[in-house]
């Protein structure tokens, strides 16, 4: 296992992204004398109720994935571990048994040279007529009376074959170990590449899972969002009708003589009714109306920025994301790396050993 430094989450940035355009979608329905509502409103506590379920249920849900992702990592790291121990434990039994069978000091070619007790074993300087160590020095045997050279030279021969066959079966022992060995390794190889590959089929459902989640959730909202857009503008299309047909039945717009007396004196009239005004008046009224158009253009721009920003905000998060994306795929493929490299490294050592 490899620790490696985590980067920030997809799914929080999504999450503040949401909730940013929750608050300004309440702003706007706060502030929108239309679409006001006094008191509590329900649906929208509700929906909130739901959507925290849902993300409880969603962390719940990965947090028990990783859980069980985590301990199957560890089972895996101490079954390795346990075969790792067994193997060097085998290993280092057979070359025990292997010293104690065939390396004993005695069976050495050179122990004669170094036996300890060598003159404890000597023979007297000439035990018979016979005798293989009388040599011209000794005054005991002459050169010409080499009597056993046929037993001598076979002697020489059963001793070079079996140093012969000697070397053959350590050759062949030395063979059978680097092949068990390297048995070993392939099976250790291909058991980490399967659980590479189920480790990534796991990581690769659980994305599914995620996406899948999130898409069902956008739609929901995006479904929400319609319907309201849709009844606001119905309702709006309701009151522009209601309020058309007001005016046009209405005193002001039939210019009624009438409406404008008042009951006070011929000379009072009703202000809302009156038609007539000075220039004056007139003149106030339409800088009135100037100032009004102009703090609404003023409005209308602040607005307009204010969607700019927000754009700019979404470029960015979507930015950020495939920057993510990104970098996830480079810390794989690293890890991938070093996996291969740490499989390599055991496999010289095991080679070696």
């Amino acid at each position: 296992m490899y620790k490696v430094d985590l980067l920030p989450d997809p799914k929080e940035i999504a999450a503040i992204e949401r909730r940013r355009n929750q608050e300004q979608q309440r702003q706007s329905r706060i502030f929108n004398a239309k679409c006001r509502i006094i008191g509590v409103d329900v649906q929208t506590l509700d929906k909130q109720v739901q959507e925290l379920k849902v993300k409880e249920r969603a962390e719940k849900a990965n947090n028990e994935a990783y859980d069980a992702e985590r301990l199957l990592n560890d089972r895996i790291t101490q079954m390795l571990e346990q075969r790792q121990e067994q193997l060097a434990q085998s290993l280092e039994k057979a070359v025990q048994d292997f010293r104690d069978q065939h390396q004993q000091p005695h069976t050495c070619r050179d122990f004669d040279l170094n036996d300890p007790e060598a003159l404890k074993k000597d023979k007297p300087a000439r035990v018979g007529d016979e005798d293989l160590r009388c040599g011209p020095a000794s005054l005991q045997k002459f050169a010409g009376e080499d009597l056993n050279e046929k037993e001598r030279k076979k002697i020489q021969m059963d001793l070079t074959k079996k140093w012969f066959l000697d070397q053959i079966e350590d050759r062949q022992r030395t063979q059978r170990q680097a092949k068990y060995a390297d048995n070993l390794n392939d099976k250790k190889r291909v058991e980490l590449d399967e659980r590479a590959l189920h480790l990534s089929a796991m990581e690769e459902e659980c994305r599914k899972a995620i996406s899948l989640a999130t898409k069902n959730y956008n739609e929901a909202l995006a479904l929400e969002a319609s319907e309201l857009k849709r009844l606001r503008n119905q309702q709006e299309q309701d009151d522009n009708f209601a309020e058309i047909y007001n005016h046009l039945t209405g005193d002001i717009l039939t210019e009624n003589p009438a409406a404008a007396t008042s009951s006070y004196g011929a000379q009072r009239v009703i202000p809302d009714r009156w038609k007539g005004m000075s220039p004056e008046q007139l003149q106030a009224i339409w800088e009135t109306q100037e100032q009004q158009r102009q703090e609404k253009q003023k409005l209308n721009e602040q607005e307009k920025q204010m969607e700019v920003e927000w754009d700019k905000q979404r470029v960015l998060a979507a930015r950020a994301s495939m920057t993510l994306e990104q970098q996830e795929m480079e810390m794989n493929k690293e890890l991938r790396k070093k996996l291969d490299l740490y499989n390599q490294q055991l496999s010289k050592e095991q080679k070696a050993q």
